[in-house]
């Protein structure tokens, strides 16, 4: 049975993984206006990751017995000026996720919850994954800066991610 205070917590988080999802699909708004479609591919695979890990955490608080109460998704940012202003918010969005997750592990270390200790371990490697891709992509576009054929190129590598639904636990 999972406790009040960690049911909350994961509440709390399973709105952040939703607005994350919300916000990579306005991203993908602002690259479908640029026909920037490798952009377009990559967001499109970081929405469905998002939604995955939301689900993850849904599924995991009703199999322990817990409770899901959804609450109102902010409105994301919708104006960008450039690809490279995109992805650092997306870095520094990243950056702010992996503080969440850590501070939901800290709740589970405080109750003594040794499951949702264990559940998360699979979180804190991704957000170690996630950065790191972000970080790539944010590296490639400031090399790039003006250039627009580097940046078609890079375009293209893009639209070759695709979404593998992730085995969360």
């Amino acid at each position: 049975m999972i406790s009040e205070k960690m049911e909350k917590a994961f509440n709390e988080q399973i709105n952040a993984e939703f607005y994350s999802e919300y916000l990579y699909l306005s991203m993908q708004s602002y690259f479908e206006s640029l026909n920037l479609k490798g952009f377009v591919n990559w967001m499109t695979v970081q929405v469905q990751e998002e939604r995955a890990h939301a689900m993850g955490m849904f599924d995991y608080v009703h199999s322990r017995g817990g409770k899901v109460e959804l609450e109102a998704i902010a409105k994301p940012e919708t104006h960008w000026n450039s690809p490279l202003e995109v992805f650092e918010h997306v870095l520094k969005h990243e950056e702010l996720v992996t503080s969440k997750i850590n501070a939901l592990m800290d709740v589970a270390d405080e109750v003594k919850d040794r499951a949702a200790l264990t559940f998360l371990n699979w979180y804190v490697k991704e957000q170690v994954e996630e950065e790191d891709n972000v970080g790539n992509v944010l590296a490639t576009l400031k090399l790039i800066g003006d250039d627009k054929k580097a940046l078609l190129m890079l375009d293209k590598d893009l639209a070759t991610r695709t979404f593998v639904a992730p085995v969360i636990g």
